[in-house]
This record gives structure tokens, sequence and C-alpha cells, in this order.
């Protein structure tokens, strides 16, 4: 990456500009002649840098797609443009009563030489001879955008400028109707996210919509979603687990509804049918003389004394109730005494009943700020930190990783993060045994860390491919399904080749590659990506916001997806905006006031995604309505200034 990018993209200031503010030079006291003398150097000096950038990036631009020749070409103009603090010259220009160049994304050296003319002008030079080599012109840096996201997102939607996007649940396999009544109410592509179900669900929801489409007449196309590296989390030692059921208890402290448990034949165990708190395991025969009202006692981890009754009988298993709360160490077994109801039969003999967590992910390490945390390279399942009798810890606790192969390139000193960034650890020291992490935020009573939760590595230079086994397989089943593959976990222009290459050995050229911006890698490298994605004929870049904020800090986050947006549009390149978006109306139906926000943010990408859940087809609904709303007010970053009802209540009054 040369420096004018790197300058860019990491939003530091340049060596010219470095330490200058914009309010320290009042332009209120120049002259205008000056004014005008310095706008036309500044402009100039751009416009050098503009045609040096453009030489040296000479032969990715000769790579491109002929679709994307000229985008590319601006892109490059767009990244000289930004180089380089142009506050003070914006202050200059709208002094003047000029354009103050805030929105030449879409064609950069036409709005530079649109106002270097006027300055020419204004300060009685004569303007150069023409040149043959004709900036890309206003209108036609403005519809190459709309060309692109048609060719590769579809059709544009009446009445509003964004697509709709919406991630299938693994429902839509089973269920047409819900595939219809989410293209009826407006999704214009599927996303099938390939790190979830398998390749026949995944036919059965493209049946289904190519079902729904031909009854409806609706066009709608198939993004499929790569599931890419996953570092995550992996097992806990279930013996290492304290199940625990306790009673739900009202205000005065009386038991409001008791805790179920679900007894089931340790021959065969079965989940429970219903809501659960504990699982026994149990001799088969033995339960199957367990009838209604019989009690159950047995002596917890803490020596208490507890008794459970049969509530009732679900196929072969039982369900038991408790009055009290108990403790019980998850895979140990306890004893386990019988007592019949009425006490007329013959005793049950006494059992031992294994207990454990009716869902694994109830497993987990309790962290505190300044714990110390192994993170291992074998898959041997985590243990809590061991504590002798004096509260010391003699041994840390511990959670594999599951892909061993970071640790390779992990150093200390750089930063850990668990489970969306909720946990917050250092790297004191990379061993035989592991990388040895310092947690450095919690809350004051602790923080649980579960399996299966993601790991980012947001300091790391990681070397790991894109494309994973997993990965190569699903492709087959992409270029006969798809219309955009989505390359997750994309860090450098090699994993981009790499993706082109694999498509054209399945002849799948055809695809559109859609680049999912997930790693503060690929944020730092975005330029470069988009030249090697803009060798293919369609193209697409998805803002991952909720991966990115974990890897750039959420408080950067609102700055990162600008800067993604302005790059987007300079490439003409269409924009996804996903992750969160309308996730309570989703999920629960309710929607926040602030998700209602950012999905009308979200106007101005060329779509927005939308992920699963129960309320999705309302969800859809309501963003099709905020879209439609949005789009007579806002495009990209310019607003729409059509007629408002207040202004026609204030003239009649």
């Amino acid at each position: 990456m040369t420096q004018a990018v790197r300058s860019l993209v990491s939003a530091r200031p340049t060596r010219r500009t470095r330490g200058r503010s914009a309010a320290a030079r009042p332009e209120a006291a120049v002259p205008e002649a000056r004014l005008l003398r310095d706008a036309i150097h500044e402009i100039e000096a751009v416009c050098r840098d503009a045609a040096r950038l453009e030489r040296r990036f000479a032969r990715e631009l000769a790579e491109v797609h002929p679709t994307f020749r000229d985008s590319a070409r601006n892109l490059v103009h767009y990244v000289a443009l930004r180089d380089r603090d142009v506050r003070i010259l914006q202050e200059r220009l709208a002094s003047l009563g000029l354009s103050s160049l805030g929105r030449t994304e879409a064609h950069v050296m036409a709005g530079l030489d649109a106002v270097l003319r006027i300055l020419r002008k204004l300060a009685g030079e004569k303007a150069p001879a023409a040149t043959e080599d004709v900036p890309l012109s206003f209108a036609r840096g403005s519809a190459l955008l709309g060309e692109h996201s048609e060719a590769t997102l579809g059709k544009r939607p009446r009445e509003r400028g964004a697509h709709i996007m919406v991630t299938m649940p693994g429902d839509a396999a089973r269920d047409y109707d819900l595939v219809r009544r989410t293209l009826v109410n407006g999704m214009d592509l599927m996303r099938v996210n390939c790190a979830h179900d398998d390749q026949d669900a995944w036919s059965r929801m493209v049946v289904n919509l190519r079902r729904a489409t031909r009854a409806t007449r609706a066009q709608c196309r198939i993004l499929t979603d790569l599931g890419g590296p996953k570092l995550r989390t992996g097992a806990i030692d279930a013996q290492s687990q304290v199940v625990r059921w306790k009673p739900r208890r009202g205000e005065q402290g009386e038991v409001v509804e008791p805790a179920r448990i679900w007894l089931t034949a340790a021959e065969a165990p079965h989940p429970p049918s219903a809501r659960a708190d504990g699982r026994l395991d149990v001799p088969a025969k033995w339960l199957r003389r367990l009838r209604e009202g019989d009690r159950l006692r047995l002596t917890d981890a803490r020596g208490r004394a507890r008794t459970l009754v049969i509530a009732e009988a679900v196929g072969g298993g039982r369900f038991a109730t408790a009055a009290k709360s108990a403790y019980l160490h998850e895979g140990r077994p306890v004893r386990l005494r019988a007592q019949h109801g009425d006490d007329a039969r013959k005793p049950l003999r006494t059992v031992d009943a294994v207990p454990w967590m009716v869902a694994a992910d109830r497993r987990f390490l309790l962290l505190h700020r300044g714990d110390r945390l192994l993170l291992t390279a074998d898959q041997s399942p985590g243990r809590p930190a061991e504590i002798d009798a004096d509260g010391r810890v003699t041994r840390p606790a511990r959670i594999p990783c599951t892909l061993s192969e970071v640790f390779t390139d992990v150093r200390p000193r750089e930063r850990v993060l668990f489970d969306d960034g909720r946990i917050e650890g250092i790297v004191e020291a990379a061993t035989t045994e592991g990388l040895r992490v310092r947690i450095l935020s919690a809350p004051a009573d602790g923080v649980k860390l579960r399996p299966d939760k993601g790991i980012n590595l947001p300091d790391t230079r990681l070397r790991l491919p894109a494309l994973t086994e997993r990965d190569l397989h699903d492709l087959d089943f992409v270029v006969h399904h798809a219309d955009l593959v989505g390359l997750s976990f994309v860090r450098t222009p090699d994993d981009v080749d790499e993706l082109r290459r694999q498509l054209d050995l399945r002849d799948g050229g055809h695809l559109g590659i859609v680049l999912k911006i997930e790693t503060a890698a690929a944020f730092d490298q975005l330029p470069k990506l988009l030249l090697a994605a803009m060798r293919s004929e369609r193209v697409a870049v998805m803002i991952a916001r909720g991966d990115l904020a974990v890897e750039c800090g959420f408080e950067r986050l609102a700055e990162v997806q600008e800067e993604l947006l302005w790059f987007c549009e300079a490439a003409h390149v269409p924009v996804i905006w996903a992750t969160q978006v309308l996730e309570n109306r989703s999920k629960t139906g309710l929607p926040s006031r602030a998700e209602i926000t950012d999905a009308a943010m979200g106007e101005r990408a060329e779509c927005v995604m939308l992920n699963k859940g129960p309320h999705i087809v309302e969800a859809v609904r309501v963003l099709q309505g905020i879209l439609q709303r949005m789009e007579a007010h806002q495009r990209k970053k310019s607003a729409r200034l059509r007629r408002l009802r207040l202004s026609s209540i204030a003239a009649s009054a």
C-alpha cells in the first residue's frame, strides 16, 4: 500500500499539514486575491498528486475489468484528494461562494476542474489549453454507480433507492410461505449464510425462492456468504461446571413457580420437550417405575438435603419439580433415593444420577479484571482456575481456540477480544501451552466466557487464508445456485485473487463478488482490495459493522463506516449496509428508537441487510417504508429539498 493510501485510511494527518488547524487561520483577514491564488495552487497540487498516483497504480488500473476502467481511475484520484487535509481550502472556497468539494466522490477530477476554472476566471488568469484527457463528467460519474448497482444487485426497486437483503433462517428450507411473504413485502436479495445449515437446506431455500419469484413475478438475487475461518472459543469441561436449579420467587420470597428437572434414561438420554432447569440421567429400568407424586431425595454439592417431586411423565422421561435451589457438579454422579408418594409399593432402590445442564452453552468460565486466562492451541476442554485453600490461583483458567494456526502470528502486548468485544484482554506471553492473556475489562461481579464465542485479534497481522477447505467445498454449490458470493475475512488483495482463481476453476466467473469488510486489516487495505475486486465485472462491498466495531473500536465505528461509504462511491461500487439493522424489530417485534434512525442511515448505501428473526416479515415491511420516505429527503451525502408539509403550514399562517 502506498503512503498516500496508508495515511488516508489510518486517519493520520500527512506531513504537509500535521499540526495545522483550520481554525488557526481566519480567512476574513486574507485579501481576496490571495485567497484565489492560494486556492488555485492547492487544487493544482491535488491534480498533480492525482496524476502521480495514477502512474504509480498503472499496472493495477490496466488489470481492472473494462466496466470499471473509469471507476478505478476515479478511485485513485479520490485517494490523492483525501491524502491531504483540505479543510482550509474548503473554507477558502466557501468564503468565495464556490463548491467546497464535499461531494466529489463520484467525479473527483470533474469537480476539481470545475472549481479550478472558476477560480482562474475570478483571478483574471487565462485558462490552459484543453487536453485530450477529459475527466469523468459529473453526469457520467453519478450514473456509473447506478449502473454497477443494477448489474450486481439487480434492478433498482421502485420508490426507494436501496435494495433490501434478508438472511434466511433454517426454517426457509421447509417453509415456502415464509420465503414468499418475505419476498412480497420487499426482499430484493436473499442471503444464504454458509456458516449455518448444509447444502441440502440451502438447496431447498433456493427452490422455495425460485418458486416464489415465479408465483409473484418478483425479482430476487441470491448471495451465498462463505463462512471463512472462524476464530472461536472451544469446549469447556462439563465436570468443571455447576448445575444449578432454583424456583421462581415472588416479592415476599414465596415460591411462585418451582424449578423443573428433566429425568431421562442414561442409556439413551433425550432432551426435554419443554422448559427445564436441569437434567438427571438415571437407569432406564428404575425410571420407568417412577409415578406422579413420588419423592426423590439427594444431597447437593453444598451438603444440603433436597427433595424432588415427580410431576408428570412425558414419553420415556419424567419431569420433577423442586421448591428449593440446588447446586450439583455437572457429570459427577449423585446418590438419588426414591420414596413412593403413597408408601404402598415396595421402595425403589437408591441409584446414581448424573446431573447435566440442559443447554451446553450454559457452561462458562467466570472471569474478573486482572485474571489470567490461558488460550490453548490444543482442543482439550477448558476449565476454571484452580484455587488453593488460601485463595491463591495455582493454575489459571484455560479455554481452547478453534484455530491454533493463529498462535504463531500473535505477539505480546497485542489485544485479544472475546464475545463481540465484551471481554478484552492483552497477551502477556506466548508459550508452548498457548497464549497467556490478562483480562483488562470486566464488570465488578465478573463476566462469563462461554464456548463458541468469537475471538478477535485486531492488533495481529494474521496470515490465515480467507478461504477454508469447507469454503472450497461450498463453492461447488455456490457457482450453480447463486448470483453473488460473499468473501468473509478478506484482508489482502491476494485473498481476492484466490477467490477469483477458484471461481474460474469452477466456471464461476459470472458470479458477482461481495467483499465483507469486517476486520481492521481489510479497512486499512480498502483501496487495494477494491482495485483487486474490480478485475471482475460485478462487485459490491458489505460493511460488517458488528465485527468492525469490535476490531476498530465502537467509538470509531461511525467514522469508519463513513469512510467506507465515501471510498466505495468513488469506486462506483455498491455498498451493503449490514449488521443489527432493525434487530429488535426482527427478533421481538418491537423496534427501538435508535435502530429506526440507524435503518434510515442505511439509505446512503445501495442495499440494507436484515438478519433473521421471528418477526422478519414485519421488519422487511417496516424497512421498506423507512427507505421509501428517506429516498425523498436524502441521497448519499446530499439533502434533497422536496416540498415540506411544515413550509406549507407556515406559508398559510
